[in-house]
């Protein structure tokens, strides 16, 4: 008898376990790891920060006539897929503090080099502010990290990397959605979604625009996206930076090489295409703990100093950098027919990312077959790429809303 028992015992437990998996395989929550209230404004909160605002930004004040009561913050975490790789990841989720059903506002910030400044980090700064508190206007405003920064702070950010990119935001959607009347209570999710971005916001937006309306269709309802001084074309863009014989932002030269080495998006090794010191120092310098200002002052604004003679002469046609070629190639936006309002906005005296980026960008989309009814453009006069970010972002979330309205 006793060892018909233990058989009886073995396959019980055996049962048990089988049940259990089984639960967990159908469980509604598939990327949501935790939610953490972080921030709540008042409707007197948000007033105050708008009008604090307006005193630098007085064209803020259109978005005020919108906003309607407070706004409570969540860092999220989530999982997300990098290759064949989970991770976690995390994010900022803005919902309004009155219960309801709201369509949704993704936000994708622009180029940063620090772990601190990552939005979940930052959740209080200004910058930070400005965008949370447009849960106010009847949203739910997804601020991503992006890998790399926040609880993936381990791991090398995958700047202008497009596909795990593309899939840190969608699955924080994902996310948001699983959190929406669970961890974050009687706010549920309307399938009705907007993206907006700056530089490499601007191009994470596109490339989101891109997935959205091609891709995950069947998941998400594209209504609309505004994209802002956004290295859409990045072969051409960085044909642009080491096409001078100096660059301001050497930076985002470096940013880049790093980023697709530690990728493995080409074969090179750095060496073929900085000079030394700056090779070897390179992969130190963007650890998460270094500024902009930092970094610049570890390279150099000479062209011909920072990058290799064979390369500067052989980029565009010799054999041996064909790899770098297309990886530039395959993380750009290609153009392509939208049926879905874009606009798209540049500072006209941008010093950094070359306002004909945009232009080019656009008259291919045009050529593609989108239609001058669908996709805007404007180039904002004077002004360079810190100063137009505010001005851009805000006609953007004015074109958002009025696409809301149906105006």
């Amino acid at each position: 008898m006793k060892p018909r028992f233990r058989e009886i015992f073995l396959l019980t437990a055996f049962t048990l376990v089988v049940i259990s998996c089984n639960k967990d395989d159908d469980s509604p929550i598939k990327w949501l790891v935790s939610t953490e209230k972080t921030i709540s404004y008042s409707a007197s909160n948000i007033n105050s920060l708008v009008s604090m605002a307006a005193s630098m930004y007085p064209e803020i004040l259109q978005l005020q006539p919108h906003l309607s009561g407070g706004v409570d913050v969540y860092k999220v975490f989530y999982k997300t897929d990098i290759g064949s790789k989970l991770i976690n990841a995390s994010g900022l989720v803005c919902v309004p503090q009155n219960a309801g059903q709201y369509p949704v506002i993704c936000f994708q910030n622009g180029s940063n080099t620090l772990d601190a400044n990552a939005p979940s980090n930052s959740a209080s700064s200004f910058q930070f502010q400005m965008i949370e508190i447009v849960a106010s206007m009847g949203y739910v405003v997804i601020i991503p990290d992006y890998p790399g920064f926040g609880a993936s702070a381990s791991i090398p950010h995958p700047y202008l990397v497009k596909e795990p990119t593309v899939k840190s935001i969608i699955n924080l959607l994902r996310a948001t959605e699983e959190a929406a009347g669970n961890e974050i209570k009687d706010i549920e999710v309307k399938n009705e979604y907007y993206c907006i971005g700056y530089s490499q916001g601007g191009w994470a937006t596109m490339a989101m625009h891109y997935a959205l309306e091609k891709q995950y269709q069947n998941d998400f309802k594209l209504k609309g996206s505004a994209c802002g001084a956004g290295p859409y074309d990045i072969n051409f863009l960085f044909s642009n930076m080491i096409g001078a014989p100096t660059y301001p932002m050497p930076i985002y030269i470096g940013y880049i090489v790093n980023a697709y080495s530690a990728y493995n998006q080409f074969t090179n090794p750095v060496s073929d295409i900085l000079n030394e010191p700056y090779a070897s120092r390179l992969s130190s310098l963007f650890n998460g703990k270094n500024d902009f200002n930092q970094i610049n002052a570890q390279l150099t604004t000479s062209v011909s100093g920072l990058i290799t003679s064979a390369f500067l002469t052989g980029y565009a046609t010799n054999t041996k950098y064909e790899s770098v070629r297309n990886a530039m190639t395959s993380n750009s936006i290609s153009a392509w027919r939208t049926e879905k309002p874009l606009y798209m906005f540049h500072g006209g005296s941008d010093t950094q990312v070359n306002p004909q980026v945009t232009e080019y960008f656009y008259n291919r989309m045009i050529t593609a077959g989108s239609t001058t009814a669908n996709v805007k453009k404007e180039i904002l006069a004077g002004l360079d790429h810190g100063d137009a970010s505010i001005p851009g972002l805000i006609k953007g979330l004015v074109f958002i809303n009025n696409l809301r309205l149906g105006l």
